[in-house]
């Protein structure tokens, strides 16, 4: 089993975990932009490689890696709504990112202007659900940390004004599989 990705992806970062927790073996290959374009037909990164099953989102990663651990992947569907509103901040967060690498920035565009709103509004939402302190971590939670670590690294959004995104984020620093996936300079 191989998943490509970086290592700065949040998206690859939560994949990373789950391989992690799980104990499974598969081999971490870097990849860029012309390696997911050549392997896989998302174009995007991570996807992940066993033999003939090739899987181009990291969400039916996170399945696969947790049915194979013989894991429960969400818990409840209240759980993965709130996965899936992690997957829109993210969403909206690494659009605008790669956006404005090409210079195009939301006060450039009502769409661009919507999803930086988007932004705030998943992070209001976001920050009123209940947030373990300690593991084992959802994956809701884990996605939710992955996103929250990566504003951070890109200084993309501030959630100061959260505390108790503030203190979860800092609970989910300390436990191991997190803390070992963290994006480095």
């Amino acid at each position: 089993m191989q998943l490509f990705g970086s290592y700065t992806s949040p998206y690859v970062r939560h994949c990373r975990i789950a391989l992690a927790e799980t104990g499974l073996r598969c081999e971490f290959v870097e990849s860029d932009a012309r390696t997911s374009a050549e392997r896989s037909p998302s174009q995007k990164l991570p996807f992940l490689q066993d033999g003939e099953l090739l899987l181009t989102d990291s969400c039916s990663i996170l399945r696969y890696i947790r049915e194979k651990a013989k894991q429960p992947f969400f818990p409840s569907l209240r759980d993965y709504d709130d996965f899936c509103l992690a997957n829109t901040l993210m969403d909206s967060a690494v659009n605008l990112f790669m956006l404005e690498k090409d210079g195009v920035t939301p006060e450039q565009s009502p769409y661009l202007e919507r999803q930086q709103r988007r932004i705030d509004t998943c992070l209001d939402a976001l920050s009123q659900r209940a947030l373990a302190q300690s593991a084992p971590y959802s994956d809701f939670e884990l996605r939710l940390g992955c996103i929250l670590g990566w504003a951070l690294f890109r200084n993309r959004f501030s959630f100061s004004q959260y505390p108790m995104l503030t203190e979860f984020h800092e609970s989910l620093d300390q436990y191991e599989p997190f803390a070992q996936t963290a994006p480095s300079s």
